[in-house]
C-alpha cells in the first residue's frame, strides 16, 4: 500500500486548506500534540494566521505493551486523566499501575513544558476556538484527554484536525468536539506511520524551531 502522505509537512499543507475552509470565527488557537503533531499544526496555524501553541499529553501504555494506550494524562490544574476501562481490564492494568504511570507522565509533561516553553504555563483557551492537531490518531486516548482538558479550561469550541485516523475512533470522539477534519480514514487501519512515506521522529529542537517561527500576527 502506497503512503498517502509524503511527510508531516505535506500532510500539514493539505490539512491546513481543509481547516481554513471552515472559516472559523476568532479568537482561534491552534494547539499541537507534540512532538509529531507540531510539523502538521505549523501549517494549520500559518494558514489561519494565528500563533502555534502546544497541548501536552502523555500516553500511558499497558503493562508489557507500552505502545497500547490504556490511559492518557493531559496538562491542567488538576491534570485530566482518561482511562480506557476495556483495555485496562484486558491487559491487567489496575488503578495503582495507572496512577503510578500518571505521576511519571506529569513529570514528563513538566519537562517538556520547560523545554519548549520555559516559564510559560498551559495556553489560554477560555472563550477561544481550539483547533487540536496531531499527525494521526489510533485509539484516541491521548486526543480524548487533550480535548477534555481544553473543555475544562473553558474553550468555546473545539475542532479536531488530523491527516489520518480510523473511522470508528473518530466516531467515538465526535461527542467531544464541535467539528472534525480528517483527510484519510483507511480501512483496515494498521498504524499512523503506515500512511507516511517519511515518519521520522520529530526532535525537541524541531519543536522549538516551529514554535519560534510562529509569532502573533
Amino acid at each position: 500500500m502506497a503512503a498517502r502522505f509524503a511527510s508531516r509537512a505535506a500532510a500539514g499543507r493539505e490539512l491546513a486548506l481543509a481547516v481554513q475552509a471552515l472559516d472559523l470565527a476568532p479568537p482561534v488557537r491552534v494547539l499541537a500534540l507534540p512532538r509529531g503533531g507540531v510539523p502538521v499544526a505549523a501549517w494549520v496555524a500559518s494558514a489561519l494566521a494565528v500563533p502555534l501553541d502546544l497541548l501536552l499529553v502523555r500516553k500511558i501504555g499497558a503493562p508489557r505493551q507500552p505502545e497500547l494506550a490504556v490511559a492518557a494524562i493531559a496538562e491542567g490544574d488538576p491534570p485530566v486523566l482518561v482511562i480506557d476501562d476495556d483495555i485496562a481490564r484486558l491487559t491487567g492494568a489496575d488503578r495503582a499501575y495507572i496512577d503510578a504511570q500518571a505521576r511519571l507522565g506529569q513529570l514528563e509533561i513538566a519537562r517538556r513544558r520547560s523545554a519548549y516553553r520555559p516559564g510559560a504555563g498551559a495556553p489560554e483557551v477560555a472563550g477561544h476556538t481550539g483547533v487540536v492537531v496531531d499527525d494521526g490518531i489510533a485509539t484516541g486516548a491521548t486526543v480524548r484527554a487533550a480535548l477534555r482538558a481544553l473543555r475544562r479550561r473553558g474553550a468555546a469550541r473545539l475542532v479536531l484536525a488530523v491527516p489520518v485516523a480510523p473511522a470508528d475512533t473518530l466516531a467515538a470522539l465526535r461527542a467531544e468536539v464541535d467539528a472534525i477534519v480528517c483527510l484519510e480514514q483507511p480501512l483496515p487501519f494498521v498504524a499512523v506511520g503506515r500512511h507516511y512515506a517519511d515518519f521520522t521522529q520529530v526532535s525537541d529542537d524541531e519543536v522549538r524551531t516551529a514554535l519560534a517561527s510562529s509569532a502573533p500576527r
